[in-house]
């Protein structure tokens, strides 16, 4: 048409790049990089300090086998801390799990699955106690689950008749000692391992670019490309280490397969679920989530039930590992649970915090408890130690937030 001018169609804008120096890029999120970078050094010094003893095949499978529990215990406390509340009760529901496996297995000769679902199911309803007291009543979740502490501990007692039980049948001490059995074959090595490792490595560097190209999609901020394609590399190399190491011990454990299972779900479920929103918008912002329409008693209930679950499974764990049930077993389970949390970057206000976060700090303190224990450290220096490293976890959130403005 005469008169008229013809318009170029409009070009979306390009998603913003972070910066490509990686010093700038890890102090821009000091708060999730620093714990990678701490773990790195850890692993690194006590590999120096125990002559390459701390990263062996045998040492690498023993870390895995002593601390899965922890591990399992952390997942669920990140999602109780996220949330704003903090349990207290779980060493406790650890050890009346287990006791109560062990008077059906090896009390009254029951199968060794009916202790596990018995087990199971008495954590489901812990946590639905729990849980009903929290949410529905309103008592806070610390005097709820010091009260559960004290109960579910005098239980314990109660259902062990103040012995411990042991042994269980080989069946059920496979849960936590047993290893897949070599399906690949292999010289010298598992062959099988590293198969899985590799398909976990590519799981990932898949679901990350596929993050990254929605990111793009929708004009948010992401890395440069050089950093991101440094990061699939790094941890495809860490990945296949520590197959490689494994491999080369016994093969892989199958409590590692029950581990890496419940954290790709649970990172699922708090990345992309609605649950996982509602739970992080409960604990950043309590009065916005109640206005926005979150159902807030329900969900603070499922929380609660989903720590009871995951203190059950690390009943059975525990117990399978320790070959029977001690009335004082769990004991101190929700402090090295809680500061996995907090030292994987968990936020003590609530509404931050990622599971692969939670099992790097869990990982931490394991690594550091081992390799204490490889030099020779005393039992009371180890405690030290670590308490200092779960105030110095804390003191660096306090620190992140002020760098950020954050009051």
């Amino acid at each position: 048409m005469s008169g008229s001018t013809a318009t170029a169609p409009k070009q979306a804008p390009a998603a913003r790049t972070g910066s490509a120096n990686p010093l700038k890029a890890m102090s821009q999120n000091l708060r999730e990089s620093g714990i990678y970078v701490a773990f790195v050094v850890v692993v690194l010094l006590f590999a120096v300090l125990t002559d390459g003893l701390s990263l062996s095949p045998g040492n690498i499978t023993n870390i895995v086998l002593q601390y899965s529990y922890v591990l399992v215990l952390a997942i669920g406390m990140l999602i109780v801390i996220v949330a704003g509340h903090i349990d207290l009760s779980v060493g406790s529901v650890v050890a009346l799990t287990g006791a109560i496996s062990a008077q059906l297995v090896i009390g009254s000769s029951q199968p060794w699955y009916v202790g596990v679902l018995a087990a199971l199911g008495v954590g489901l309803v812990i946590g639905a106690w729990q849980g009903f007291w929290v949410a529905f009543v309103g008592i806070p979740a610390f005097i709820v689950t010091l009260a559960g502490m004290l109960l579910f501990r005098g239980l314990t007692f109660y259902v062990l008749d103040n012995v411990s039980l042991s042994p269980f049948p080989a069946q059920y001490t496979k849960v936590a000692t047993g290893f897949v059995p070599p399906i690949f074959g292999g010289y010298g090595y598992d062959a099988f391992t590293l198969f899985i490792a590799a398909f976990a490595v590519l799981a990932f560097a898949a679901s990350q670019v596929r993050t990254r190209i929605a990111k793009v999609r929708y004009q948010q901020v992401v890395e440069a490309l050089p950093l991101f394609v440094l990061k699939l590399v790094l941890v495809a190399l860490v990945v296949m280490a520590f197959a490689w190491q494994l491999a080369h011990s016994r093969g892989l454990p199958i409590v590692l397969i029950i581990l890496a299972v419940l954290i790709l779900t649970y990172s699922v479920v708090m990345r992309s679920s609605v649950f996982g929103r509602q739970v992080y918008a409960i604990g950043g912002n309590l009065s916005a989530a109640m206005l926005s329409g979150v159902n807030v008693r329900w969900v603070n209930f499922w929380i609660f039930v989903n720590m009871g679950f995951l203190a059950a499974v690390a009943g059975v764990i525990f117990s399978s590992r320790s070959n029977g049930a001690q009335p004082s077993a769990g004991n101190s389970f929700e402090l090295d649970a809680i500061a996995a949390a907090f030292i994987g970057g968990a936020a003590v206000t609530g509404g931050v915090g990622k599971v692969q976060g939670a099992m790097i700090g869990g990982l931490l303190v394991g690594v550091i408890s081992n390799g204490m224990q490889l030099l020779g450290v005393d039992q009371s220096l180890q405690q030290v130690i670590k308490g200092l490293v779960l105030l110095l976890a804390v003191a660096f959130d306090v620190f992140n937030k002020r760098r950020g403005g954050v009051r």
